[in-house]
């Protein structure tokens, strides 16, 4: 229960797993596909693998996992503008997206990253 301003604020970043060594292909997919930047980890970090992506209102970490499993259910939900518009660059980068029901106030479809790993886009709609 949150009292006097006391407890959670926000989300300061989402981390998602990735297999070792696949650096180059999380780059082609955030930065290049999904138009986020990377940012250099802290030195200490670094030497572990992965890396870090930031856009407007987001921060994605991800770090290398050893026995790594795609989340095939649990994911990040990223607000998009142009949702039709950025499926069809998606498209023309070979990425397939999956459109799924909309929800109230949004349309959202979901795209899978090099990993395996479920992201969800969604588009405000103001209906």
């Amino acid at each position: 229960m949150y009292h006097r301003g006391v407890g959670i604020t926000g989300i300061d970043h989402v981390q998602l797993a990735m297999p070792e060594g696949r650096e180059p292909e999380a780059r082609a997919f955030y930065g290049g596909a999904l138009g986020l930047i990377e940012v250099p980890k802290p030195a200490h970090l670094a030497v572990r693998g992965g890396c870090w992506f930031e856009g407007p209102g987001v921060r994605l970490h991800l770090g290398v996992e050893v026995d790594f499993r795609a989340a095939r259910k649990a994911h990040p939900a990223l607000l998009v503008s142009e949702l039709a518009e950025f499926r069809r660059r998606l498209a023309d980068v070979g990425i397939d997206t999956i459109e799924d029901q909309p929800l109230a106030g949004y349309d959202r479809c979901y795209v899978s990253d090099p990993f395996g790993n479920r992201i969800e886009l969604m588009e405000p709609t103001g209906r």
